[in-house]
């Protein structure tokens, strides 16, 4: 007896699909059978030939608590998550106060109990003084994040030196380590040679140059010490190029985000505010660029970097353009985005699958609970009509960012149902069942 049989839907994992009836018990997946094989449950859901995919996992998410939560909270983000397919996110530590030491990262586990509306895996930042360490790696988190640049100096690596030094030092952990690339020398030195604060200058402070250092410091680094690393947002040709030369050298992945292959810097002349953030957009090649190297699996993951600010923090006067608040929201957009490059056959619906759930659910540890369609797994499940359609607007957005960068743009297939442990949370775009979400931890 299942307490749930999803009927009628094609199962999509990263490995391929195929039409089969799902059988949830517990918060599981208990089975998956072949079409009209007879089971008994306490209730039928007619999937009507639409797809069933494994909740996404969106591995780089900025939720905003403590401390920020003009720009967005648990209860916000996770609303946003659960109406774009977004059953996990994996929350950077870049609130106020940084979640640096077991009683913050403690804290914020407390804060959020019981105001998820799906599940949240954190990630601790990694300080010059790191103190205490054995004891915030015993609260599991998902990661520890490590800062090459644009960052407060207390959390800032600026030389291959301090990153390898620091490597070393958490090879032997059982997490992955989250790396952002830049070059601080290079963010410093701008600003002595152009003065004005206009794009270019911020563009100038913030190289494809900057990002491939970064990209190949990260990979040397980790050779040498062994640690398991994992890059955070590249968005330039000349990144690509450093990671398709390195990539084999240790034990890395590596990512980038739906907006990154859609706008350039071009795109900042209409959009301005809304769109700033870091690194910043590049050149068309740059995005052709990425398209093919997400195509052809270079790029292993697909996060969103939703970082949220207010509609006053991001329409405020400011002296420069580096000055706006850096970031755009992008949960409740990444599985519409991602199923239009699917349309464009960018993707395929299993290479979907793959760099939105099982890539970063196995990377960060979570990947004997999420990421598939699997007997034992969570029943994290959604439920896509792909022959429907609809157009994303900023009116629909539920994150208090209040807007969304692809506003107006028209997508192929419609989320209808999102399941999070075998319960529907999310019905017809309607967050059906709150608080649901669960705080998670990086398994053993």
């Amino acid at each position: 007896m299942f307490d749930t049989m999803i009927l009628g839907g094609t199962v999509v994992n990263a490995d391929g699909q195929r039409p089969a009836d799902v059988g949830i018990r517990d918060g599981r997946v208990a089975a998956i059978l072949a079409p009209g094989e007879t089971a008994m449950a306490r209730d039928f859901i007619d999937a009507g030939s639409k797809l069933l995919l494994p909740g996404l996992v969106d591995a780089h998410a900025h939720l905003r608590e403590p401390g920020l939560t003009q720009k967005e909270d648990f209860v916000s983000g996770t609303h946003a998550a659960a109406l774009g397919g977004v059953t996990t996110i994996l929350d950077m530590p870049t609130d106020d106060p940084w979640t640096a030491t077991a009683k913050q990262l403690s804290d914020k586990m407390e804060s959020a109990a019981g105001r998820l509306n799906v599940d949240v895996g954190f990630q601790a930042v990694v300080s010059k003084n790191c103190k205490n360490l054995d004891d915030l790696l015993a609260l599991s988190p998902v990661s520890l994040e490590l800062f090459t640049a644009d960052v407060p100096v207390e959390y800032r690596f600026d030389s291959l030196d301090q990153v390898t030094r620091m490597l070393r030092r958490l090879a032997e952990a059982a997490t992955v380590i989250g790396v952002s690339p830049g070059d601080q020398s290079i963010l410093d030195e701008s600003g002595l040679h152009d003065t004005s604060g206009n794009i270019s200058t911020f563009l100038a402070s913030r190289t494809p140059l900057a990002e491939a250092s970064g990209i190949a410091r990260a990979v040397l680094a980790a050779a040498e010490t062994g640690a398991r690393v994992h890059v955070r947002q590249i968005n330039s040709k000349l990144g690509v190029e450093t990671w398709r030369r390195l990539q084999g050298m240790a034990d890395v992945s590596v990512e980038t985000t739906p907006q990154n292959l859609f706008f350039t810097s071009e795109d900042y002349k209409t959009g301005g505010a809304r769109l700033k953030g870091s690194p910043p957009f590049r050149g068309r090649g740059d995005v052709a660029a990425l398209r093919h190297a997400v195509s052809e699996g270079l790029i292993t993951i697909m996060a969103t970097d939703h970082a949220p600010h207010s509609p006053a923090e991001k329409s405020a006067p400011y002296g420069s353009f580096a000055d706006i608040p850096g970031g755009m929201p992008g949960l409740q957009t990444l599985l519409s985005v991602i199923l239009s490059l699917v349309a464009d056959k960018v993707l395929g619906l299993a290479d979907l699958v793959r760099i939105c759930a099982c890539n970063p659910a196995q990377r960060f540890g979570l990947g004997r609970s999420k990421g598939a369609i699997a007997v034992g797994w969570d029943a994290d499940i959604l439920i896509v009509d792909m022959r429907r359609s609809t157009a994303i607007t900023d009116a629909e957005q539920v994150s208090r960012a209040a807007y969304t960068p692809f506003h107006g743009k028209q997508t192929v297939g419609l989320l209808t149902d999102v399941f999070l442990r075998g319960e529907r949370i999310v019905s017809n775009g309607t967050l059906i069942c709150p608080g649901r979400g669960l705080v998670v931890r990086r398994a053993p």
